[in-house]
């Protein structure tokens, strides 16, 4: 064994388990030693519980093939053999809640891609270059939680990475009313093609429970911490449609914002360009060089372009201009289940082992 973190991840059978697993292949902070799923996958090779369900475009890392599930139930047995857990699991709120907290108190921190702890008020929910300081309310949670070591951090919704890094970008012209239309592709509600033919030049206008977590969340992110636990912001005010579309991967953003300065294009453009955070300072593993890039083409971001920039972690942005009602409008891109969902949840571990919270248990 290497001095690597030991991680495990919890509902690593599913699409996101399997982004955590094709991400942390040779990563050089974390090694998967545990993966954990439901009591039907408990017992078999990875490889035999992924079965014909492997969803990446890269083939299933040689490395996990023999690794014996593990049921998730079990958290005593589970944490016991790991420093931190990545959290996938496909269960109902409640249940995640349950389950995570679980973890946290055998003094396991929880990295969460879940949305169930995302409104816990001492719980921090990350995009790691716009909202590190929400790391502090940690210790809070701790106390209330009776852990030295254990917490649960979560990180947001893949619907806003294609527009919230710009707003945090843009804070100081003072953004208060924004009008964004997402078109969300398929994986994001854990699918490819191939599981949902129907999707093939459809489009469905309804993703459930999606325009209220890209209405709210944003607010968290830009929120503070006070009295140890996080106060959203009270502006901008957002208003969101989600529309699923026919793509496998990408979350595109057409937003419209007013601000109450009036700044000019290029000091919007290079606000974005110049926008980084302490991943970029702290140069983690997995933080984009370029966090946000602007496109001067009519026709770009495109997702079958730009998707991967930065290798999934990077967020792009074009079509910047006047709006005829409101001040300025533009296209945002990022990749949902990179940065959207395991890449985002993986940069947030990186920073928390950076900044100390999570530490091998031995120590």
């Amino acid at each position: 064994m290497s001095e690597k973190l030991r991680a495990g991840i919890l509902g690593g059978t599913g699409m996101v388990g399997q982004r955590f697993i094709s991400l942390l292949e040779n990563h050089p902070w974390f090694e998967v030693t545990v993966i954990a799923a439901s009591p039907r996958s408990a017992g078999k090779t990875y490889e035999e519980a992924v079965g014909d369900r492997w969803k990446m475009d890269t083939p299933m890392p040689e490395a996990v093939k023999n690794i014996t599930v593990m049921n998730v139930n079990e958290v005593e047995k589970v944490a016991s053999q790991v420093d931190f857990v990545f959290s996938a699991v496909d269960m109902t709120k409640d249940e995640i809640r349950k389950i995570e907290e679980a973890y946290a108190k055998t003094e396991t921190p929880v990295v969460s891609n879940n949305s169930a702890h995302r409104w816990t008020e001492d719980v921090p929910m990350m995009i790691p270059e716009v909202n590190p300081e929400h790391m502090e309310v940690i210790r809070f949670q701790r106390e209330r939680l009776g852990t030295k070591k254990g917490f649960i951090a979560v990180k947001p919704n893949c619907s806003i990475q294609s527009y919230a890094p710009a707003l945090a970008a843009w804070k100081e012209y003072e953004p208060y009313e924004v009008v964004a239309t997402t078109y969300q592709a398929i994986s994001g509600a854990g699918k490819t093609f191939r599981d949902w033919p129907e999707m093939e030049g459809n489009i469905i206008p309804y993703i459930g429970g999606e325009e209220e977590k890209s209405e709210k969340e944003p607010l968290r992110v830009l929120g503070a911490v006070v009295d140890g636990v996080i106060k959203p912001a009270d502006s901008p005010v957002i208003t969101c449609q989600c529309i699923r579309v026919p793509v496998l991967n990408g979350h595109t953003a057409a937003v419209f914002i007013k601000f109450r300065k009036n700044p000019t294009k290029e000091q919007l453009v290079q606000k974005l360009t110049q926008y980084k955070g302490l991943p970029q300072e702290l140069e983690l593993p997995s933080a984009p060089k370029q966090f946000i890039q602007y496109m001067e083409e009519d026709n770009r971001p495109q997702v079958t372009q730009d998707v991967d920039f930065e290798n999934g972690m990077g967020i792009s942005i074009g079509r910047l201009r006047e709006d005829t009602v409101y001040d300025w409008k533009f296209v945002g891109l990022s990749h949902n289940t990179v940065r959207g969902a395991a890449g985002g949840a993986v940069l947030c571990a990186e920073l928390l082992k950076a900044k100390g919270y999570i530490t091998k248990k031995q120590d």
